[in-house]
């Protein structure tokens, strides 16, 4: 086969990975709290990064010494994914509830009815928000570590054991790893863009449709909860 077509399955594989519903459901829950498309297009890199550096050091395992993951450890690994969603789901959860918004409709004359939203947290009436939207250059450009540490625990659950599979059918070490590599910059730039793509549609319905943003938002808390609860007992 040739190598091009080998790098380019990789690549592709990569991004296609990284749409796994585990994967999304946890960057999802980080992702809600970034305000800038930058930022989310950070975090969803350093998720794709730590996930790639694990994949490599797992794949120089297998192709320098011969290692092979025992299948326990990969059940463990999908076992602790599932347990880190329940609590990023859990935790998105309780601050929405603490940062609760609720409506009320009223009208003017000559106006149709229109709804106000406000907060129930004690804190918005007596701490000043800190500017991020205007004012990015206050945060260090670092990739955020929680999204790296996730994308590497992530690397080392079951489903990423799935791209690993592949190494045997290549006749080299230097292609073997070159594929490892172009799957993980895949899953960096598959990732990136859907954190991005969330960033958006989160900003657009936080200024317009701020019911929808709350719903939206509960949808992700659930289903992060609903798919480690899955992952944690399927896994046992």
């Amino acid at each position: 086969m040739d190598v091009l077509m080998i790098f380019g399955l990789g690549l592709l594989l990569g991004m296609q990975h990284a749409t796994d519903a585990d994967h999304l459901a946890a960057v999802a829950t980080l992702a809600t709290r970034e305000h800038s498309l930058a930022r989310a297009l950070r975090l969803g890199a350093a998720w794709g990064l730590g996930h790639s550096l694990v994949l490599l050091v797992v794949a120089g395992a297998v192709t320098g010494l011969g290692w092979v993951m025992p299948p326990q450890w990969a059940l463990r690994f999908e076992q602790a994914v599932g347990v880190l969603l329940i609590m990023l789901g859990a935790r998105l959860a309780w601050r929405l509830w603490k940062d609760r918004v609720h409506f009320h409709g009223h009208g003017h004359p000559g106006r149709a009815p229109h709804f106000h939203g406000h907060s129930h947290d004690p804190r918005a009436a007596s701490e000043p928000r800190p500017a991020h939207a205007t004012d990015p250059h206050r945060h260090a450009h670092r990739l955020p570590a929680a999204s790296m540490l996730v994308g590497m625990l992530h690397g080392l659950a079951g489903s990423a054991a799935l791209a690993l599979l592949a190494l045997g059918a290549l006749p080299t070490p230097a292609m073997q790893l070159g594929y490892i590599a172009t799957f993980g910059i895949g899953s960096i730039v598959g990732m990136a863009f859907l954190t991005g793509a969330l960033s958006v549609t989160l900003r657009l319905t936080a200024k317009r449709l701020t019911a929808l943003h709350r719903s939206f938002t509960i949808v992700i808390a659930c289903s992060s909860m609903a798919i480690g609860g899955h992952l944690a007992w399927s896994s046992t």
